[in-house]
């Protein structure tokens, strides 16, 4: 009797190798999923988008099922008012390894960068953003519901953007930083 080997755990085909800091706005994005528990027990999860060069937080999404689609969507949206990234980097989750980002990526001719498995820092920004910000909030908050989560934790993506200044930023916000920018810009 002969036992059929199984093959491997398909993955995604995005970059690997080492990416340079950003230095413009909408170069690169950090995305990154955050978990928690509702206070029955329920499992809720964010969505975090983050501009590594201005450090906007450009979406706090909070859903208790966020699949491929839906980021897909969610991108979408943060596109319609920021614009077009040249690169996304996340992590090897199945939500961003689906079929539905994959085509996404290739359709809209954005490069797709994946850490390596087990490799947080590859993309620190965002990892930094969801430790210092919006997941403080959860961790000192019961949630009883989504809807609840939702409100709770949308209002600190202005707060973060709008009221903390950042050393590396010049001790100004990211919502400040980036409007220099685009004065600049402007002017140029």
């Amino acid at each position: 009797m002969q036992v059929r080997k199984r093959g491997g755990r398909k993955r995604a085909l995005g970059t690997r190798r080492p990416i340079i800091v950003p230095d413009q706005p909408n170069q690169r994005w950090g995305l990154d999923f955050v978990s928690d528990a509702l206070t029955d027990g329920r499992r809720f999860r964010v969505l975090t988008v983050v501009d590594d060069h201005t450090r906007e937080c450009l979406a706090l999404v909070v859903d208790t099922s966020l699949s491929g689609r839906r980021v897909v969507r969610e991108l979408d949206a943060i596109i319609a008012q920021k614009g077009w990234p040249s690169m996304v980097v996340s992590d090897n989750g199945t939500e961003v390894t689906s079929m539905a980002i994959l085509r996404w990526s290739q359709d809209r001719q954005i490069d797709w960068h994946y850490i390596a498995p087990g490799k947080p820092m590859q993309n620190g920004f965002i990892e930094s953003f969801t430790a210092a910000s919006a997941m403080n909030a959860s961790n000192e908050t019961l949630f009883t519901s989504p809807a609840e989560a939702k409100m709770r934790i949308g209002p600190w993506k202005d707060d973060y953007n709008d009221h903390r200044p950042h050393s590396s930023l010049g001790n100004l916000t990211p919502s400040e930083f980036a409007s220099n920018l685009a004065l600049e810009k402007q002017a140029a």
